[in-house]
Parts: structure tokens; C-alpha cells; sequence
């Protein structure tokens, strides 16, 4: 607008008596500035890679290890909040199924049936968090704190220190050429089998949110719930079905963590990560795509911290080295409000009562 019309514009409305326009204040989207930060770290990485190529392969071998737990919680908080449901529960998800998955699979001597114990572990859960927020209609944050706080107290209890997998964890299997390609060869493809379980999981339910019926009705009942049951939609019976197989994505975390990962449990060994892949899911827009990008990006703070730590980088104490994920997630969280708009489902934390 000219200087002139602006005048204009001032002048007419005090004589009208109405507030002047405002010029909207344009943003830049957030998708813009996730391409540039992209292509930015691509050519970070390819130049790191070129100055040291193992020390590169190593860092972004754990990025995906560590994107690929923070993804999975992702996707379990995703499918929540587009239902309506906040879970905070994640993080005793994770380590409950854990604990599960580990114990099963060093008595049995099997892996897969540690996993299914795992994601057994992780429904089960669901659906206490879905009886509670959903059937019983309690406070949402509560009902996922006393998740966590059951989950810490049960697996410390039981917790047998002496207890081991008794073999050796999921070892990586080579995609043939695949593997052998410079920089992200080994990172993507000679995994583990649950990583690429993981990335199919990524892929399949981004279709099923964005392109389905049943992503359509996810998101009616997590935006309007009340429209939803007008149409036909039972509200109840969606919210607690997805809150449940919401839950088998984060047993599969746990089952991850303990039988890919890390290959035994320990006390608390979930670290947090619960509350991490919130924030993923946040930076991601709630969509798997954007989760699993946003999970490679708090992977790679995690991957470079550790190896900070292993190199001895800092000459101070490893606290402060292992608070880099963290502070990371504050400040991008918190910068993406300038960056573009982020709104939360409209019946977000709000139970519903059929009338």
C-alpha cells in the first residue's frame, strides 16, 4: 500500500470511527525454512564426510538409531492428538515394554517373541490411557503421568540386575548395493530389522492418515467430535481404538530399545526420549513424514553428542555435553512459533460425553 492510500485509508476510518487496516504480517512458512536448514546439514555432512569419512558414517550411523525410537513415539503421540487425546504417557510406554520385551526374550531365548511381548506390552497400556482419559473421562496429563510413574516404579522393582539376553541383539541386515553407497550407505540400509520396520511403518501410516477413511474420521474426531457422531462416526469406540494401537507403536519403541538398540534394560533406561519424540511430533506438524524428518534432526544432536563425549571434545563434564538433545529441543520448539504456524487439534484434551 502507498504512502498516500494509507493516509487515505487512516483518515476514513477515524471519520468512520473503525480501527485502520492492518497490514498482514507475512510469514515465512515453516516448510521453507526446514529446505534451506536441509540442505544446509546435506552439505554439512558431505563435507564432514569428506574430512573424515569414518568419524561421518559413525554420527549419522547414530542419527538414525536414535531417530528411529524418537519416530515411533512420534507416531503413537500423533495418532493420539489427532484423536483428541494428549499422551504424555509415552515415556513409561517405552520403558514398561522394555522391561517386558527384555525379560521375555532372555527367558524364551527368542527375539520376535520379546518384540511381540513388547508390543503386547505397549497395547495393553494404550488401553489403560484410553480407559482412563477416554471411558472414565480423567484429566488427560494425569492419566499419562500415572502411566510413567507406574511404569518406573514397576520396572525398578522387578528389575533383576543379573539378568541378561543370553545372545546377541538384532544385528543389521545389508539392502545388497545399497549398502555399499558413500555417506548414507551403511546408515540406511545395514540396519537392524526393526529400524526398517519402523521406516515402513513411517511411510504406511502417513497414507493412512492423510488418504484414508480412517485418517479422515481420526482427524473429525480429534477437531469436532461432537459433528463426528452427527454423521455417524462413534466418537468412543475411535478414540479408544487409536489410543490402543497408538500404544503398540510405542511397545515397539520399547522392544527397539532394548533388543536393537542398546541389547539389555536398565533402570529408567528410556532417558526421556518419551517426552522427546512429543517434541518430534510438535516440529514434524503431527504428520509421519514430518516426524521422521524432525527425528533425524534431534537424532543427529544426540549422535554428535555422543560422540563429543567419546572423543573427549570439551574439556568439560559430560552433563553438560549430554544436555545438547535437550536444549536443542527448547529452542527449536520454541522457534518454530515465529516460523510458521503450528495449531493444535480443536478438541485437543477435551473428553467427550455422548449426549
Amino acid at each position: 500500500m502507498s504512502l498516500g492510500a494509507d493516509s487515505g485509508a487512516r483518515s476514513l476510518s477515524a471519520e468512520t470511527g473503525t480501527p485502520p487496516p492492518r497490514t498482514p504480517i507475512r510469514r515465512t512458512p515453516l516448510r521453507v525454512w526446514g529446505l534451506v536448514g536441509a540442505v544446509g546439514l546435506v552439505a554439512c555432512v558431505w563435507g564432514f564426510y569428506a574430512w573424515d569419512g569414518a568419524q561421518t558414517t559413525a554420527v549419522l550411523g547414530g542419527t538414525v538409531r536414535a531417530a528411529t525410537l524418537l519416530v515411533l513415539g512420534a507416531m503413537c503421540g500423533m495418532i493420539g492428538e489427532r484423536s483428541g487425546i494428549v499422551n504424555i504417557g509415552i515415556e513409561g510406554q517405552f520403558l514398561m515394554s522394555a522391561f517386558v520385551a527384555f525379560t521375555v526374550a532372555s527367558m524364551s531365548g527368542s527375539l520376535f517373541l520379546g518384540v511381540v511381548a513388547g508390543v503386547s506390552t505397549g497395547l495393553a497400556m494404550g488401553w489403560m490411557l484410553a480407559a482412563m482419559a477416554v471411558g472414565l473421562r480423567t484429566d488427560q496429563i494425569i492419566a499419562g503421568t500415572v502411566l510413567n510413574i507406574a511404569a518406573l516404579g514397576l520396572t525398578s522393582f522387578f528389575y533383576d540386575r543379573g539378568r541378561s539376553l543370553g545372545q546377541l541383539k538384532y544385528q543389521p541386515i545389508e539392502l545388497g548395493s545399497l549398502a555399499d553407497l558413500p555417506v548414507l550407505g551403511t546408515a540406511l540400509f545395514n540396519r537392524p530389522p526393526l529400524t526398517y520396520l519402523a521406516l515402513v511403518l513411517v511411510v504406511v501410516l502417513h497414507v493412512l492418515l492423510l488418504r484414508s477413511v480412517w485418517g479422515m474420521r481420526t482427524t473429525a474426531i480429534g477437531e469436532h467430535p461432537g459433528a463426528a457422531a452427527t454423521v455417524g462416526i462413534d466418537v468412543i469406540r475411535l478414540r479408544y481404538l487409536n489410543v490402543t494401537l497408538a500404544g503398540g507403536l510405542a511397545g515397539l519403541g520399547g522392544a527397539y530399545l532394548a533388543l536393537e538398540a542398546v541389547g539389555t534394560f536398565t533402570r529408567a533406561m528410556s532417558g526421556g526420549r518419551g517426552f522427546l519424540a512429543l517434541a518430534v511430533m510438535i516440529f514434524g506438524r503431527r504428520t509421519p513424514l514430518g516426524a521422521y524428518a524432525a527425528a533425524l534432526f534431534f537424532g543427529f544432536t544426540t549422535a554428535l553428542q555422543n560422540q563429543f563425549q567419546l572423543n573427549d571434545t570439551f574439556d568439560i563434564p559430560a552433563q553438560f555435553v549430554g544436555m545438547l538433545p535437550f536444549v536443542v529441543t527448547i529452542i527449536v520448539v520454541a522457534a518454530a512459533g515465529l516460523f510458521g504456524r503450528m495449531r493444535d487439534p480443536a478438541a485437543l484434551g477435551q473428553p467427550y460425553e455422548v449426549r
